[in-house]
């Protein structure tokens, strides 16, 4: 094993309406809802899946909606921004879409590129750049067509209380190559073609607090079950402590907390989202495991209903 991973798998964060979220994940930034089932440590709670048409490893952002639960600060310890990646021509076009949405914006660069930074309603800090490398989206919904759709990750700003161990991470652990810095960050790059380019502070930051409107987790991509167990190997041997193997239903996942505070996880690409659902189905219906089957009634009373739907600017 090359102990390389391709880049991000999936980015989990914390927010307080399912509606909302529904409202401006697929609404406004026009992904798909690729999964609609529960968080299996509290099933009262959704956990839901927005992607792009597959709900490809590097494409996916999940959230736990806490309908009370507090307001989140970012800081170190926790991931700053996320980063989305659109096609080469499309910046204008989501310069102009996040505008008319009355979506606040500011523009800004870095490493040579311009970034458009939002918030989503909770305040989990995004961003969009636009390059050329990565698989397009196939998936159209609302206004966004496919051609100018989002891609999925083109990483993540990582905020780190302690800068200088979580590069070493990403470099001696992770497989990440450095291949800059400027100004207030360095930057490390994936083999992969999404989710690979990945952005930390050079100095040290005060520790945030989770909430709604912080990410949770990121995790990493392992190609299959195989390369996961050594995973796990590898990052015990490197000396952090790694959960057991856990089966989250659509991937396999262990967890570890790095030394700079932020919550990893290593997530295997295999199985996917299609195997409980038709892929031309995915996230119509409330996916559950099996050993929470015999309690779905008493869960869907838990769970507030809510809807993918256009948004009426667009219409």
């Amino acid at each position: 094993m090359s102990n390389k991973t391709a880049g991000i798998h999936h980015v989990t964060a914390f927010v307080r309406n399912a509606q909302q979220t529904a409202d401006f994940y697929a609404g406004v930034l026009g992904l798909r809802l690729i999964k609609k089932t529960i968080n299996f440590d509290a099933p009262e709670v959704y956990h839901l899946y927005f992607g792009n048409e597959a709900g490809s490893p590097g494409t996916i952002i999940t959230f736990f909606p806490y309908e009370n639960s507090r307001k989140g600060r970012i800081g170190g310890g926790q991931v700053g921004y996320t980063t989305y990646v659109v096609p080469l021509d499309a910046f204008d076009f989501w310069k102009e879409r996040l505008a008319k949405l009355n979506v606040a914006v500011t523009q800004t660069s870095r490493f040579g590129e311009q970034y458009l930074q939002f918030a989503d309603p909770d305040g989990l800090l995004l961003e969009i750049v636009a390059r050329a490398e990565g698989p397009a989206s196939k998936w159209t919904f609302g206004g966004v067509p496919a051609d100018k759709a989002i891609k999925g990750f083109g990483g993540a700003i990582l905020y780190s209380t302690a800068p200088d161990k979580t590069a070493d991470l990403l470099v001696n652990v992770m497989g990440l190559e450095k291949v800059g810095q400027e100004g207030a960050y360095a930057r490390f790059k994936a083999t992969g073609e999404l989710g690979n380019l990945i952005d930390v502070n050079v100095e040290k930051m005060e520790p945030g607090h989770g909430g709604a409107g912080t990410v949770h987790h990121i995790a990493w991509r392992a190609k299959d079950d195989e390369e996961h167990a050594l995973w796990r190997s590898h990052v015990a041997s490197s000396g952090f402590q790694p959960t057991p193997i856990v089966d989250r239903q659509y991937f396999n996942a262990i967890y570890f907390r790095e030394e700079g505070g932020i919550l990893f996880e290593i997530a295997t690409d295999p199985p996917g989202f299609a195997r409980d659902e038709e892929p031309e189905k995915l996230g119509e219906k409330l996916m559950l495991p099996e050993w929470f089957e015999p309690h779905r009634p008493q869960i869907v009373e838990m769970l507030s209903p809510f809807e993918v739907r256009v948004l009426e600017e667009d219409k």
